[in-house]
């Protein structure tokens, strides 16, 4: 034991297994080889002491000297231990993320604080690397000011990860459509709002408008605003949603336990608070005769049994523009939407009209190409093209609650590059319409995300 011990006070083995870990986790897994300059320092750390005998040590006698200065040393040594932690932790290893909207109801409720693993899919590294630490996209204590700066941005890459995505995997993205926001008003999209604008007044008197009225601002693809959504199609695949129901490559999906629908229920007496508050339901509105509710199949099947029920039908949207890409003439809806084929990375299409439409923002946002329409033919970046080929894979994402969620049928698909990880568990929840320690619900506490 003795022995065992004194090998592992070496200063040569602790020179070792220092440097494996720095060489494997900073060099090998992120592939930048400029990280191997660490080795020196820690050669100097373990074996010369060179810096600790010329530097440091002055700085201890500081501190032996001046109870100001050692106390102003070990506030900012904690804090800048802390913040480097906690980063390589935030990029690396993992994120919290805390449930802001109704959109995966049932399977995750709002107040859910989440677990969400960067090391499944592989971290990706920041497009932005100056940046204020423990923020997003915005300072503390404003609204409008940008809590980073575009003047050093990187290049897209992600180290290998454990697994890729799999389908009806709960993921965490960048919001594909928050490349643009209006700063004053940031809950509703950009481009919703164009578009509104432009139908109202014109293509070019709508936009100048929206820029006079609004201060408009670019986001990178890693300061874009957070989603969760259930992936229910891969780069591959052909979707189609048929009466709610998601079907991939022609085969009817399982459905998810805890999706939920709207329904119009009518009663011939009224719902007590502890009739619907048993149900959990916790979205309706009605007058006493006739609801409007959000129900899992479960609860619908529940609702229908009682006795002062009249009727129970399913809500079902009919074609409209709203969904994507928005076409002038309305050909699908929410509920009866595709088949669309989900872009792989290396996969080609022909460009033709449709296809355009339907991918158009594929490689202009995310791709970065110029696509231009000339009579009958099109151009990209100025060459004329019949195909195009993919650069990265895409995913259709949508949220459980299937009535109210704003997901890839609205704003398209969700490229590979804003992928930031997987749900994997709810380690605290808290009930936003109570008060403490009420609010805190003890039976998700640690609950697995499926």
């Amino acid at each position: 034991m003795q022995k065992i011990k004194a090998f592992f006070r070496n200063k040569w083995t602790g020179f070792v297994l220092a440097s494996a870990v720095w060489t494997l986790w900073f060099v090998v897994w992120t592939g930048n080889w400029w990280m191997l300059l660490g080795i020196p320092v820690l050669y100097d750390l373990y074996i010369t002491g060179w810096f600790r005998r010329r530097v440091w040590s002055r700085n201890a006698e500081w501190c032996r000297r001046s109870a100001v200065y050692r106390t102003a040393y070990e506030w900012v040594n904690a804090i800048l231990f802390a913040t480097v932690v906690a980063t390589l932790v935030h990029i690396y290893v993992f994120q919290m993320y805390v449930i802001p909207t109704s959109s995966m109801e049932k399977t995750l409720l709002v107040g859910d604080y989440l677990y969400v693993s960067k090391v499944t899919y592989g971290p990706q590294m920041p497009n932005t690397p100056l940046s204020f630490p423990f923020v997003h996209h915005t300072m503390p204590f404003s609204q409008t000011r940008p809590s980073f700066s575009d003047a050093v941005q990187w290049p897209y890459r992600r180290l290998r990860g454990l697994r890729r995505i799999e389908r009806n995997d709960v993921v965490v993205f960048n919001f594909p459509a928050g490349d643009t926001v209006l700063l004053e008003n940031q809950a509703v999209t950009y481009y919703d709002v164009l578009r509104s604008y432009c139908q109202t007044y014109g293509d070019a008197e709508g936009r100048r408008r929206l820029f006079a009225e609004h201060t408009v601002a670019a986001r990178p693809v890693d300061k874009r605003e957070n989603y969760i959504k259930r992936c229910v199609a891969l780069p591959g695949d052909t979707l189609r949603v048929v009466n709610g129901e998601v079907w991939i490559d022609g085969v009817r999906r399982e459905p998810v336990p805890e999706r939920q629908f709207s329904y119009v229920v009518q009663t011939s007496a009224p719902f007590s608070q502890y009739a619907i508050a048993n149900l959990g339901v916790t979205e309706y509105s009605g007058n006493g005769s006739s609801y409007y509710m959000m129900l899992t199949d479960e609860n619908a099947r529940r609702v229908e049994a009682m006795n002062n029920v009249v009727s129970i039908r399913r809500y079902s949207a009919g074609p409209n523009s709203d969904v994507y890409p928005q076409p002038a003439v309305p050909l699908w809806s929410q509920d009866n939407y595709g088949p669309v084929w989900i872009p792989a990375r290396g996969a080609q299409i022909e460009l033709t009209e449709w296809n355009a439409a339907l991918y158009g923002r594929i490689i202009e946002a995310y791709e970065g190409h110029r696509l231009e329409r000339d009579g009958d033919r099109f151009l990209i970046d100025g060459e004329p093209a019949d195909t195009y080929t993919f650069a990265m894979d895409y995913y259709w994402m949508m949220g459980d609650n299937r009535h109210n969620s704003a997901d890839s049928r609205f704003w398209g698909f969700v490229p590979e590059d804003h992928i930031v990880g997987k749900a994997s568990f709810v380690w605290l929840s808290l009930d936003p319409d109570r008060r403490f320690p009420a609010n805190i619900r003890w039976n998700r506490m640690f609950r697995k995300v499926r």
